[in-house]
C-alpha cells in the first residue's frame, strides 16, 4: 500500500547575516551555464520539434482577487551605480546616437504661368457660349486660347450651330483650323457675343486694344455685339488708360502719314512722357525690314505713349483724336465692355459694366 507523502513546503530563503553581507554583495554573481549542444544526429529532431508550450498563470481565486488587487505594484530596481575608477571612463563616453526622423515630403505646386491664366480666363468665357449663337471672334494670344476651346466644343457636339465672325485675318485662319464654321456683319449684322482679350483694363472696364493691330475691325464687330465679355490676367487691369506705358494705337491712312502724326502729338503738346510714333514691321514683331507696320485694312499705325496714363475726359479726347483727318480709328474702347473676366493667382472673378461710366 502506497505512502502518500505529504507535500513539500517551500519556505523563502533565509536572511545572510549581517557579518556575511558584505562578502555576499561582494561575491560574484552566478555563472550562467549554456546548455549543451545538441549532438548533429538529432540536430534535425531538434530543429523539427515544436517550441515548448507557454502556460499561462492559472488564475487568481476569487476570494484572493481583492487582496491581488491591493498588492503594490514589484519594485522598480535602479540600476546599480558606476563605480568610482570607471566614473570618468563613463563620462567620456559619447551619448548614443539620435537618429532623426526622414524629412516630410512636401510637393511644391508651381504658381500658374501668364499663358495658364489666360487659358483659365477664356475658357470661363466660352462658358457663355451657347448652341445656335453668332460669335464675335477675337484676336490675340488670350482670344486664341478661347478659339481652341470653342473648336474643341464644337468636334464634341457640344455646340451646334454656332457661327464666328473673325476680327482679323489670324483669327479667320485660326478659327477655320479649329472648325469654327465663319460668317460676316453682312450676313448677320448683329452679334451675340464676342469673346477677346484687352491690352488694358481701366476700374470702369473701358480698354486699350489694338496692340496686335486688328483693332478696327474688333471695335466694328465688337461694337455690333449684344454682349462683349473681355478676357485678360490681372497684369492687364491698370488704374488708368496708358498707365501701363505701353501704345496706345491710332490707325491712320498711309497718305501723308506723318502730317497725321503731327497732328496727333499737337494734341497732346505739353504733356510730360508723351510721345507718338510710327510702328514698325520691326517693332511689331513681323520681322523683315524696317518698314511701317501694315493692318489687316492696309493702313498704318501710330503708337501713343503716356508716361502717367490718359489724364482728362477720355470721350473729349477719343473725339479729338476721330477729328483729325487721316486718322481711321483709336484703340481706346469706351464704355464697350459688357463683363471682364480677371485670372489671377487666386483665382477668377467677373465684373460687370457698371451704369455710369
Amino acid at each position: 500500500m502506497a505512502i502518500p507523502f505529504p507535500p513539500l513546503l517551500y519556505s523563502e530563503k533565509p536572511p545572510i547575516p549581517a557579518p556575511l553581507a558584505p562578502l555576499a554583495a561582494a561575491a560574484p554573481p552566478p555563472a550562467v551555464v549554456a546548455p549543451p549542444p545538441i549532438p548533429a544526429p538529432l540536430a534535425p529532431l531538434a530543429a523539427a520539434a515544436p517550441p515548448p508550450a507557454v502556460v499561462a498563470p492559472p488564475p487568481i481565486p476569487a476570494p484572493l482577487a481583492p487582496l491581488a488587487a491591493a498588492a503594490p505594484p514589484p519594485a522598480v530596481v535602479a540600476p546599480p551605480p558606476i563605480p568610482a575608477p570607471l566614473a570618468p571612463l563613463a563620462a567620456a563616453a559619447p551619448p548614443p546616437a539620435v537618429v532623426a526622423p526622414p524629412p516630410a515630403v512636401v510637393e511644391t505646386v508651381a504658381a500658374p504661368s501668364q499663358d495658364d491664366l489666360k487659358r483659365i480666363a477664356a475658357h470661363r468665357a466660352v462658358e457663355l457660349v451657347q448652341s445656335g449663337m453668332v460669335l464675335g471672334l477675337g484676336t490675340g494670344s488670350t482670344a486664341a486660347h478661347a478659339l481652341n476651346r470653342i473648336g474643341e466644343l464644337i468636334r464634341r457636339g457640344t455646340l451646334r450651330d454656332v457661327v464666328g465672325i473673325p476680327t482679323s485675318k489670324k483669327t479667320e485662319a485660326h478659327a477655320t483650323a479649329v472648325g469654327i464654321p465663319l460668317s460676316d456683319l453682312h450676313a448677320h449684322p448683329v452679334v451675340d457675343l464676342s469673346i477677346d482679350g484687352a491690352d488694358e483694363v481701366d476700374p470702369l472696364l473701358n480698354l486699350v486694344k489694338g496692340r496686335g493691330g486688328s483693332l478696327l475691325r474688333e471695335k466694328m464687330i465688337e461694337g455690333a455685339s449684344r454682349r462683349f465679355v473681355v478676357i485678360v490676367d490681372e497684369t492687364k487691369m491698370v488704374p488708368r488708360l496708358g498707365g501701363s506705358g505701353l501704345a496706345v494705337p491710332v490707325e491712320v491712312i498711309p497718305f501723308c502719314w506723318s502730317h497725321t502724326l503731327g497732328r496727333l502729338r499737337s494734341l497732346f503738346d505739353g504733356k510730360p512722357g508723351f510721345d507718338a510714333r510710327l510702328r514698325r514691321a520691326t517693332t511689331a514683331g513681323d520681322g523683315g525690314k524696317d518698314e511701317p507696320f501694315v493692318t489687316d485694312n492696309g493702313n498704318y499705325i501710330v503708337d501713343l505713349y503716356f508716361e502717367n496714363g490718359i489724364h482728362g475726359d477720355l470721350d473729349l479726347i477719343s473725339d479729338k483724336i476721330l477729328r483729325i483727318t487721316g486718322v481711321v480709328e483709336h484703340g481706346m474702347f469706351l464704355g464697350m465692355a459688357s463683363s471682364v473676366v480677371i485670372a489671377g493667382k487666386d483665382g477668377v472673378r467677373m465684373e460687370d459694366k457698371r451704369e455710369v461710366r
